[in-house]
């Protein structure tokens, strides 16, 4: 299973799935990072993108977009302008997905343990996740609150589109559908 990370803001969330909370993080390029987990009783492994800082590499977010399953759209309750980028990453994701009918996709608002510095009230980005038809999660990379639930609840979404899709193609599940998720799930 690969999970790709794209991420709407500069200061750097993305270190949710790091061993460890990195005080100063520095968003680049891009990192990866691999890791087992099981799954409802399944061992699986996701690859995790984190592409923050890429905002002036549209071709390059666009490849990402393209081979992602999945998306977390990752924002920082303390900066609203973070919150208000995640529009414009959902439409680009839309854009480069278009083909697609439902493209598994959650709104994650992190640092909920900086809630005396909130700048994004919770009503409002609920709203903003039920308009858009997605589930809405608060985190915190520093005290690990909700970080395993939004990729577990991400993952989850794909394996239902995918098994969703393949019982549309094949007219029923079977052993062999559950296998092709655990060998290839894309998320971003």
């Amino acid at each position: 299973m690969r999970f790709y990370f794209p991420t709407t803001f500069a200061d750097g969330c993305c270190c949710c799935f790091c061993p460890q909370f990195v005080e100063d993080y520095e968003p680049t390029k891009a990192d990866s990072y691999r890791k087992k987990v099981v799954l409802d009783g399944e061992e699986v492994q996701i690859d995790i993108l984190d592409t923050a800082g890429q905002e002036d590499y549209a071709a390059i977010r666009d490849n990402y977009f393209r081979s992602g399953e999945g998306f977390l759209l990752v924002f920082s309750i303390t900066e609203h302008e973070a919150f208000t980028a995640t529009a414009e990453f959902r439409e680009q994701i839309l854009r480069v997905k278009a083909e697609e009918d439902k493209i598994p996709l959650l709104v994650v608002g992190n640092k909920s343990d900086l809630e005396e510095r909130r700048q994004v009230p919770v009503e409002e980005a609920r709203s903003k996740a039920e308009e858009w038809g997605v589930q809405y999660v608060e985190t915190s990379a520093k005290t690990r609150a909700n970080v395993d639930k939004v990729f577990f609840d991400l993952m989850r979404e794909i394996r239902a589109k995918k098994m969703s899709e393949n019982k549309d193609k094949n007219g029923k599940k079977s052993s062999k559908n559950k296998k092709s998720f655990k060998e290839r799930c894309c998320l971003l």
